[in-house]
């Protein structure tokens, strides 16, 4: 089955306000070639208005890289669901690496998020992987599965929605490392697997796309892959260029 690519930028903790506008603007006009491939970038809270001006009238999404893991109400520092979607929001990052390790994110939580972020629209992109250890342990897959069965369980018959799923090795998120295309394929494939044992035929249509450290040198070859579907983009996402150039080889496919 195809699958429309999906190329999504995490800008992470990073730019001041004036960054954000000029990023946005460099990512709209260096990807406008592209048109058969889905974008998306998500800057941080702060920006989120600013950027959603910036892309209005253009083809290219805006995302957010976390949401609460309940209605409005009073929780001091958290954002809702429905107050992203007011921006504008399309995608909302759940689950990333980052939050499960510094901030103690657990897979309750998440789901929690997860069904949040559909009850208001968003599509969420549920981001799951390993650490080193883990991979080393054999245990990659194992430990995946637990990650995402967590959100099949809670949504039941629902399963994923319309929602994106990342991988991203940890051990290959900022340290210079990354997946061979074959290790990406791989974990891929049995993710693919797993959701075909819940939801059947509509695993096919799921995204499951690749974040560990993908840049302009070696997407092509995790493009290539028949279950890595896009990218989601960590520092290569900051450089308009680059980003453009993942999301060229995405269309080559």
């Amino acid at each position: 089955m195809m699958r429309t690519p999906l190329v999504v930028g995490n800008w992470k903790m990073n730019g001041r306000l004036a960054d954000a506008r000029a990023l946005a603007n460099a990512v709209v006009e260096q990807t406008a070639g592209f048109a058969a491939v889905e974008r998306a970038v998500c800057p941080p809270f702060v920006h989120l208005p600013a950027v959603s001006e910036t892309l209005a009238g253009t083809d290219v999404g805006l995302g957010a890289q976390n949401c609460a893991d309940t209605p409005p109400g009073a929780h001091t520092g958290e954002v809702a669901a429905e107050m992203l979607s007011d921006l504008g929001v399309g995608y909302v990052i759940l689950g990333h690496s980052e939050r499960r390790q510094f901030d103690h994110e657990e897979e309750a939580g998440i789901a929690a998020r997860y069904a949040q972020a559909l009850e208001q629209g968003l599509r969420p992109i549920l981001c799951v992987g390993e650490s080193l250890e883990v991979r080393e342990a054999g245990a990659t897959d194992r430990l995946v599965a637990d990650q995402i069965t967590g959100v099949l369980d809670r949504l039941g018959a629902q399963g994923l929605g319309d929602g994106v799923i990342a991988y991203e090795p940890i051990w290959a998120i900022g340290t210079g490392l990354t997946a061979t295309a074959d290790q990406a394929q791989a974990v891929h494939a049995s993710i693919r697997a797993l959701l075909a044992r819940h939801i059947g035929q509509a695993a096919d249509k799921v995204r499951i796309i690749y974040g560990g450290s993908m840049k302009a040198a070696n997407a092509q070859a995790l493009l290539a892959q028949p279950d890595v579907d896009g990218g989601l983009i960590g520092g290569a996402s900051l450089k308009a260029e680059e980003f453009a150039a993942i999301c060229a080889a995405a269309a080559r496919g």
